[in-house]
């Protein structure tokens, strides 16, 4: 399937079922994008092999890892996994009771909004008062929001910016003094196929994850020569709360109704049972981010699903 026929699937929404709808929307792009996507599309601007810089490599014993957005999803699975290795972690969320994991010598849980830039500044504060430095920021919070562009209103659409996009934009900027100090870090952008592969209903998700990868890739060529790496991750269908309390809809409008609702219907109904084991695909994650030539995007599809 080619991207052209991404955009016309509100024609043939009647005649497929809710899951054959989420196949063709979102697990065939992310199969594609991890079958025949361009060397220079997943390594231009990554972190070089630099003399004189510390390599991920050379710290994989004993990181520390900052996430935002930890209480669930893939954030969870990101705090579990460096927990699992041996690393350190500092998990934030909006609700420091919502992270499940207790704390401990190896653990610093903290409250973060991406919107509130004293909470930011708070959260890095304590992870380099406690731990010393933050070689691994993964920004994982955020949210969706579908339906069409005119469904949704100016300040839902903002906000979807100001969380999505500015909210890590916020958040790298707090942590990259730290890691421009040591000459060493990587920073993890958590986006989606639909800043890729768009379609119907992805206008104002879209346009964040969007904004999002071309930041992070400016932002890649900004920094390699400091040591510091960016990844940006792409995941398609996973089973996270992506589909679930994370994912908000515009309000309805009949004109839209045959193009949105089975789409709406497609993501409710398929929520859980989505192909992609989000563990599996935090671990495909660290590999990459751990490896000598980390990349700078990663497509998740395929190679994660149980």
């Amino acid at each position: 399937m080619g991207d052209q026929d991404l955009h016309h699937l509100g024609v043939h929404t009647k005649q497929q079922n809710a899951r054959a709808l989420v196949d063709h929307v979102m697990s065939v792009p992310s199969i594609r994008l991890l079958t025949v996507i361009p060397h220079h599309y997943r390594y231009r601007g990554s972190r070089p092999r630099c003399e004189g810089h510390d390599n991920m490599n050379a710290i994989d014993t004993d990181r520390v890892w900052l996430i935002t957005g930890a209480s669930s999803g893939f954030g969870r699975q990101f705090v579990r996994a460096a927990l699992d290795g041996g690393d350190r972690v500092v998990a934030t969320a909006r609700r420091v009771a919502d992270i499940r994991e207790p704390a401990n010598d190896r653990l610093l849980r903290t409250r973060l909004d991406v919107t509130d830039q004293q909470s930011i500044d708070s959260s890095v504060g304590a992870a380099l008062d406690q731990f010393g430095r933050i070689d691994v920021l993964v920004n994982n919070a955020g949210y969706g929001l579908l339906g069409a562009f005119e469904e949704i209103d100016e300040d839902r659409f903002r906000e979807n910016i100001d969380v999505n996009f500015f909210g890590p934009c916020a958040v790298t900027r707090a942590v990259l003094p730290s890691m421009r100090a040591r000459q060493s870090g990587h920073i993890v952008q958590m986006s989606s196929v639909i800043g890729v592969v768009p379609g119907p209903g992805g206008t104002a998700y879209a346009a964040a994850k969007f904004a999002l990868e071309g930041f992070s890739e400016a932002l890649a060529a900004e920094v390699r020569h400091l040591g510091i790496g960016v990844t940006i991750v792409e995941p398609g269908p996973f089973r996270t709360d992506a589909s679930g309390r994370s994912l908000k809809w515009g309000n309805p409008l009949d004109d839209y109704a045959e193009l949105i609702g089975p789409a709406r219907v497609a993501f409710e109904s398929t929520h859980g049972s989505q192909p992609g084991d989000p563990r599996r695909g935090v671990d495909a994650v660290i590999e990459a981010i751990s490896s000598d030539e980390p990349p700078l995007r990663l497509p998740l599809g395929s190679t994660s699903f149980d």
